[in-house]
């Protein structure tokens, strides 16, 4: 749908395209901590691995929220297909991400002898979002099937080997931006650590990539046209370098003590593999057969949504970055942000 040769169903593409990429990388890193959490045994250093996050934390999840009301108020239909197909993978999410933040807040409050109870909700909460954030992701590439604008399939289409690899894909994916984020707040033995676990990591998640696209390749020929098709091959190709850069960096710059690249190579390789699963869909918005346009809103609706969140948007991004301004540096043993 088009205003004045504006096309306002891309736009909202793109806003929610970018308001998911924000999610995965900014509260990926802070449910990779949840993830390393039993990687590290001493009570203090924990403390500091959560103050690391603690005033950013829930600012994270706003691009969450944003992402979600976005495609419910620009493209209702493949709003109420996509839940009804991931309804109980969604519903997991959910509630891994309300132990979190329940244990992120009472942990520090619980009593000496009862904070490891909280530190089993964190990690049992982190992980659960996460995986269920892959599982969801890789049910969606893998198709949704849909009959006269309704789900067709099956409430328990996710639970097939492609999808629960993309989870463990995924929980590798937030490890290793929680462990590379760390090498930026801390200092001492925790860096340390980090720095050690981060190279297997980094390893284990290009294995994993690896497998997950050859898999999809040999899953959907749709999909492999879109990557290796005439006129295709060439953009595929730089992805795949681009990639293989990354992780080639993400290890140099461990061995020579970089404190920030290791983050910044790992968020590019994020980046890329966002930008490989936009190809691999376009223009699809409901993957195998419902594009944007056929599940977008009316025009009216699409301009008035817009206007506000050319408001909300601007907003979002001033206060994320003001929030990581203020808090910059790094985190000591007894720092109290909570």
């Amino acid at each position: 749908m088009t205003i004045q040769g504006i096309d306002l169903s891309v736009i909202w593409g793109v806003i929610i395209a970018f308001g998911l990429m924000m999610y995965v990388i900014m509260d990926g890193f802070d449910l990779g901590l949840g993830i390393l959490f039993p990687l590290i045994s001493d009570s203090r250093e924990r403390d500091v691995m959560m103050n690391t996050v603690a005033p950013v934390w829930d600012g994270n999840e706003t691009w969450a929220v944003l992402g979600a009301a976005a495609l419910y108020g620009a493209f209702p239909l493949a709003y109420s297909v996509i839940l009804e197909a991931l309804y109980l993978p969604l519903v997991l999410v959910l509630a891994g991400l309300i132990f979190r933040g329940v244990a992120f807040e009472f942990r520090f409050k619980a009593e000496a002898h009862k904070r490891h109870l909280w530190d089993k909700a964190f990690i049992g909460g982190s992980v659960l979002a996460t995986f269920f954030q892959g599982v969801a992701i890789g049910t969606y590439i893998n198709g949704i099937p849909v009959l006269d604008r309704q789900f067709a399939g099956s409430g328990w289409d996710w639970l097939a080997p492609f999808p629960l690899l993309c989870g463990v894909g995924l929980l590798l994916t937030y490890a290793l931006l929680g462990s590379t984020w760390l090498l930026i707040k801390t200092d001492g033995m925790l860096e340390a650590r980090m720095r050690h676990y981060s190279r297997p990591l980094a390893y284990l998640l290009a294995l994993v990539i690896v497998l997950i696209c050859a898999w999809t390749a040999w899953l959907h020929d749709d999909i492999a046209q879109r990557w290796f098709g005439a006129g295709h091959v060439l953009r595929s190709v730089l992805i795949a370098v681009l990639a293989v850069a990354a992780v080639v960096v993400v290890q140099k710059a461990l061995r020579k003590r970089h404190s920030h690249l290791p983050f910044m190579a790992v968020v590019g390789l994020v980046f890329l593999g966002y930008l490989g699963l936009a190809i691999s869909i376009w223009p699809n918005i409901v993957p195998p057969a419902i594009t944007l346009w056929q599940a977008a809103a009316p025009l009216t609706s699409q301009l008035f949504a817009l206007i506000g969140a050319l408001f909300i948007i601007p907003i979002i991004l001033g206060y994320t970055f003001w929030s990581y301004h203020v808090f910059r540096g790094k985190v000591l043993p007894g720092d109290a942000y909570h």
